[in-house]
């Protein structure tokens, strides 16, 4: 047992103490993963910005999906590859309260933004003919801006409120921070903290779903009354969006409740794998699905890419 009257300011990643053993492999393995999905972002960026075509609405919000991307695998994969290379496991407070903050910023950012990308096509299947003045480029800017205050703000909180704990114990079960890996080694009262985490996590959660579901139903009842080609284009839309929705949501469930489910107890490598393939997955597969099935996307990357090679020659 710890004396309670030490406070630490650094700890231990644990997750990297068991990687050592195999940390090029590993290395190589995040260098692949964040590459790919730094290259995809940036290609959709980049196609979105100077791509006149694709100056709408939806290609904004997905631009916005791609920066989300880039910003939360850019939280902790560039650390995670030095810190294997280096062979160091230790991170401070502040590292730890900051690298939490961009985490947990990414996650609630997505939920919202999948949340903005199904209302828009929602409003562009129902209402096609209002549908220019309802959703326009401003509005998707706004929404996107309004998305990332709300989201800042609410995460600040949830960060204050851990920064002002004291902590009794050094070992983090994972290979990044987040605040709730923080409470775990807290010798104070985090009755606030924990009222406030559910209260923040409730809020993302039924918010965006609600609207997610609304949109799921209204969008599949018009498509049924749609004739065959249109109902097929406003289907796969809506197939690309569960797809990569699920994918990000299930993950997130899982880092989430692993430390609230009462009587379950994980080793250190159970919350490695949760933790990583829950933020892993979604950050390098999700750009590939908006990236490859968006089709005005998939071709202007490929006419990029082929304009790149034919210049290189």
């Amino acid at each position: 047992m710890e004396n309670i009257s030490t406070t630490y300011t650094n700890f231990i990643l644990l997750g990297l103490v068991k990687m050592e053993s195999f940390r090029f492999l590993y290395a190589i393995l995040v260098f692949s993963v964040y590459s790919t999905s730094l290259f995809v972002s940036l290609m959709i960026v980049y196609v979105t910005w100077t791509e006149e075509r694709l100056h709408e609405p939806m290609y904004i919000f997905i631009c916005g999906l791609a920066c989300n991307v880039m910003f939360g695998s850019s939280a902790y994969l560039p650390k995670l590859l030095i810190d294997l290379f280096s062979k160091n496991s230790t991170i401070s407070l502040s590292g730890c309260l900051l690298q939490a903050y961009c985490v947990q910023s990414h996650a609630a950012a997505e939920t919202f933004t999948f949340a903005a990308i199904v209302y828009d096509r929602y409003l562009a299947v129902a209402h096609p003919l209002r549908y220019p003045t309802l959703m326009t480029n401003l509005t998707s800017q706004k929404l996107l801006l309004a998305i990332w205050v709300l989201v800042l703000m609410g995460v600040c909180g949830v960060v204050f409120l851990t920064a002002r704990l004291t902590f009794c114990g050094v070992n983090i079960n994972n290979v990044y921070c987040e605040t709730m890996s923080l409470l775990q080694l807290s010798c104070g009262d985090i009755t606030v903290n924990n009222i406030y985490g559910l209260m923040w996590t409730a809020f993302i959660l039924s918010t965006s779903m609600l609207v997610i579901i609304y949109c799921y139903i209204r969008t599949v009842v018009v498509c049924l009354k749609l004739p065959g080609e249109a109902s097929q284009k406003a289907a796969q839309t809506l197939v690309t969006h569960v797809i990569a929705f699920s994918i990000f949501e299930v993950g997130t469930l899982f880092i989430t409740l692993r430390y609230r489910l009462r009587g379950i107890s994980l080793s250190t490598v159970g919350h490695v794998v949760i933790s990583m393939s829950g933020m892993s997955t979604s950050i390098a597969v999700n750009p590939l699905i908006y990236g490859i099935r968006t089709k005005a996307l998939r071709i202007r990357i490929a006419h990029n890419l082929q304009n790149v090679f034919l210049n290189s020659k």
